[in-house]
């Protein structure tokens, strides 16, 4: 009896995978990514494909109104504009990822691991890494803000 009454302890918590926890991204950011992998998935086109048939087969029972066209045309305008701003979204955050990636290629020749994802980053650490691949290459420029011509590589020495 007196077992039941004990407290329990918590069990102990699992070690993150990695060794700094990496901030929750903003609401819209997360938004985007889910609405990004779910309409780009092939059941998403056949449910809109089965959207329009089922609009078209329509057609007659409401005798080609204006009202079963402005159905078709308000919703696809709706859903387009929205997907506008979700689609810049990832767009711009894919975009960025990729030269920050090229950038890392660039410098040392062959890219650190912890760039693999970075598209998933939040935001913050996007621009971090930004800022300093912006400090790197300001470092390797002139007076002129030109890059000084490539180093002959070893083999084409030879």
């Amino acid at each position: 009896m007196a077992a039941s009454n004990a407290r329990k302890t918590p069990a102990p918590r699992k070690a993150a995978a990695s060794s700094r926890a990496e901030p929750r991204q903003p609401l819209f950011t997360r938004f985007a990514r889910f609405v990004e992998r779910q309409v780009g998935r092939s059941s998403t086109f056949v449910l809109a494909v089965g959207v329009v048939v089922v609009w078209a087969a329509s057609g007659p029972l409401f005798d080609w109104s204006d009202t079963w066209q402005l159905v078709i045309n308000t919703g696809t305008t709706i859903i387009t504009f929205l997907m506008v701003f979700v689609i810049q979204n990832t767009q711009s955050r894919d975009t960025e990822a990729l030269h920050l990636k090229l950038n890392e290629l660039i410098r040392v020749g062959a890219a650190r691991n912890a760039l693999l994802n970075l598209e998933d980053m939040p935001d913050e650490e996007i621009e971090r890494l930004k800022a300093v691949f912006q400090r790197l290459g300001g470092a390797g420029t002139d007076a002129a803000g030109e890059c000084p011509p490539p180093k002959p590589s070893r083999k084409s020495a030879a």
